[in-house]
C-alpha cells in the first residue's frame, strides 16, 4: 500500500538521519561537533516556527520570546538551588508553554500582518523586561551558568560539560521534540492545521474552532521553542537579553525559507546551511550577513519551496515521469 510505503520511508530516513549524527562526532573536530551542536538546537527551533508558519500559515516574530523564555528560566533555576537538569528543563518547558499560553490567546485571533506584528511586539516586551530588570535578569550582562547539573538517567550520572557529552544530550533532546512535532503534524490535530491554512472559513462551517487549533499549536510551538532555549543555555553557559531579541527571531523565518517550509526537515537543512555557511565566510569577511543576503536573494526568486523543498520536488517528478 501507497501509505504504508510512505510510513517505512519515513522511519528509514529518520533512522539513517539518527545515525549518521550519532557517528558525526567521531569523523569531527570538536570545534565541529561544537558547531553540529549549534545546528541542532537551532534546526529544532526553526522547526517549531513551522510548525505555525508551513503547517498553520501563520508568520511569527515573537519566537525569540519564547526561547529566552525557557532559557532564563532553566538559568534561574539552577542558579537559585535547581539541582537537577531535567526539572530545570522541565520549568523552562513550563514557563515557555505559559507564556505561549498567555500571549497566543490574544494573538491568533488575528491572521496575517496583524498576528505578525501582534507576535512581534509581545517579543519586544518580554526582550524589554529582559534587558531592563537586572535584579532578575542580570540586565544587558545577562546571566552566567558557571556549573551545570550532573545529569541522571536510569542510575548513572554523567557530565555535559564536555562538548561531545553536550553533542549527544542535545541530539536525544533534539531528537524527541522533533519525534513530537512529527506526530502532531501526523495526526488529525495537524490534518485540521493544515485545513486552517487553506480555508478556516470552511472549518468554520463544519463547526470546528480555528483560534482553538491556532491556539494548541501556538503553545506547542512555543514550547518546543523554549526547549530550543533550555538547550542553548547549557550549550552556552548563559541566558542573554540577545537571546530574547525581535532579530533573533528571524533566525527560524532565514532558515526555513533557506530549507523550504512544505518539508518536514526543510527547516532544520536550513538551519545546517544557515551556520556553515556563517562558519566558511566568516574565514574570509565578518559582513557574512551581505553574503547570506545575496545568497537568500536569488533563493526566494528561483526556488520558492526552499532548497530542500525544490530538490525533493525535483527527485519527485522524475519518478512520476518514469
Amino acid at each position: 500500500m501507497p501509505g504504508s510505503n510512505d510510513v517505512r520511508r519515513n522511519i528509514l530516513l529518520s533512522v539513517s538521519i539518527f545515525t549518521i549524527l550519532a557517528l558525526s562526532p567521531l569523523f569531527l573536530s570538536i570545534y565541529w561537533t561544537m558547531i553540529l551542536t549549534e545546528i541542532l538546537i537551532m534546526g529544532l527551533f526553526a522547526m517549531s516556527f513551522n510548525l505555525l508558519f508551513g503547517y498553520s500559515g501563520l508568520l511569527s516574530f515573537g519566537q525569540a520570546g519564547f526561547f529566552g523564555l525557557g532559557a532564563y528560566a532553566a538559568t534561574l533555576s539552577i542558579l537559585h538551588g535547581v539541582k537537577s537538569v531535567w526539572l530545570a528543563m522541565v520549568i523552562g518547558l513550563g514557563v515557555s508553554a505559559l507564556g505561549a499560553l498567555l500571549i497566543g490567546f490574544l494573538c491568533v485571533r488575528r491572521d496575517e500582518i496583524f498576528f505578525a506584528m501582534l507576535t512581534l511586539g509581545f517579543g519586544m516586551m518580554i526582550y524589554t523586561v529582559a534587558h531592563n530588570w537586572r535584579e532578575l535578569t542580570g540586565g544587558s550582562d545577562g546571566l552566567s551558568l558557571f556549573l551545570v547539573p550532573l545529569v541522571h538517567v536510569f542510575g548513572f550520572e554523567f557530565s555535559i560539560e564536555p562538548p561531545v557529552a553536550m553533542y549527544y544530550f542535545t541530539l536525544c533532546i533534539a531528537s524527541l521534540g522533533v519525534f513530537i512535532l512529527w506526530r502532531v503534524i501526523q495526526s488529525p490535530f495537524g490534518l485540521m492545521l493544515k485545513a486552517s491554512r487553506e480555508n478556516k472559513d470552511r472549518l468554520y462551517f463544519v463547526g470546528a474552532n480555528v483560534q482553538t487549533i491556532r491556539l494548541f499549536a501556538f503553545v506547542i510551538s512555543g514550547t518546543l521553542a523554549g526547549l530550543s532555549g533550555v538547550l542553548f543555555s547549557l550549550f552556552n553557559h548563559m541566558a542573554a537579553p540577545s537571546f530574547v531579541h525581535w532579530s533573533f527571531s528571524a533566525r527560524p523565518v532565514l532558515m526555513t525559507i533557506l530549507g523550504g517550509c512544505e518539508i518536514f526537515f526543510g527547516p532544520a537543512c536550513g538551519a545546517a546551511i544557515f551556520f556553515v555557511l556563517e562558519q566558511l565566510v566568516t574565514t574570509v569577511t565578518e559582513n557574512w550577513m551581505i553574503v547570506l543576503g545575496a545568497i537568500l536573494i536569488p533563493v526566494v526568486i528561483f526556488t520558492p519551496k526552499g532548497i530542500l523543498g525544490t530538490v525533493v520536488s525535483w527527485f519527485s517528478n522524475r519518478r512520476v515521469a518514469r
